[in-house]
């Protein structure tokens, strides 16, 4: 089963189309970057994978759960790392946390036992006592994908989440995330505007203008448009939206 299914989704703000039809699907257990440039539509996207907006047209699947008709199973089946940061800066890294179990309705003997593992699989349990406001951003993305991991979601969206960070991080933290889809066969949505960030043997996902302009495999992509991926991004989305 795919941990995510996009069928024929439109979405418009008033006469203006933000997405066009969009179809795609994220495999169990892959790490696929959403790359496309500022404006292209990743926003609205991420809006309507969370239910900030209602779905206008089309449908979304999360771990076989119709956004639509059941989105209470469905949401439950989504960790997410939205891009500005969602911690409470003045409560501990457990604290945090624990508010996230508590929201989850799971009791605190069960929610420590996973507190532990994500600590220990995002390398924090040192910092397990300390104040979110003294870590540094690295860290704090660490905290956030522990968070969004507690409630063991089939799909973990991460939204551009590089921001802010310096390069020695963000190329940290996008080896950590595959490495958490190869050992748990957790499946993962990156979006992004940063080509560096997509790796050959990634899925990727460019979006332009509101369609979806490629999909496959990084590697695939690249020698089908151009033969790098610079070269195919920019030959995507240099151009107005395909008919």
């Amino acid at each position: 089963m795919n941990a995510l299914e996009v069928s024929d989704l439109s979405f418009a703000y008033g006469s203006r189309d933000a997405l066009k039809q969009l179809d795609f699907s994220v495999t169990a257990g892959r790490f696929a970057a959403l790359l496309g440039p500022n404006g292209a539509g990743k926003s609205t996207l991420i809006a309507l994978l969370t239910r900030l907006y209602d779905l206008q047209r089309g449908d979304i699947r999360i771990g076989g759960h119709s956004l639509r008709k059941s989105p209470r199973p469905a949401l439950r089946q989504l960790g997410v790392v939205f891009q500005q940061s969602t911690l409470d800066l003045d409560l501990s890294v457990e604290q945090n946390l624990r508010y996230h179990l508590a929201l989850h309705g799971l009791s605190p003997r069960q929610g420590g036992v996973r507190i532990d593992a994500e600590l220990a699989r995002q390398h924090l349990t040192e910092r397990r006592h300390e104040r979110v406001r003294d870590l540094n951003g690295g860290h704090r993305r660490r905290v956030e994908i522990a968070r969004a991991l507690l409630h063991e979601p089939r799909l973990l969206l991460l939204d551009e989440p590089s921001v802010g960070l310096d390069p020695a991080s963000r190329l940290a933290l996008g080896l950590h995330i595959r490495q958490l889809c190869r050992e748990q066969g957790i499946s993962v949505l990156w979006t992004t505007h940063l080509l560096d960030e997509v790796q050959p043997s990634d899925d990727l996902l460019i979006v332009h203008q509101g369609h979806l302009v490629a999909s496959g495999r990084a590697d695939a992509v690249s020698l089908e448009h151009g033969g790098t991926l610079g070269s195919a991004f920019t030959r995507l989305t240099a151009t107005g939206a395909p008919s």
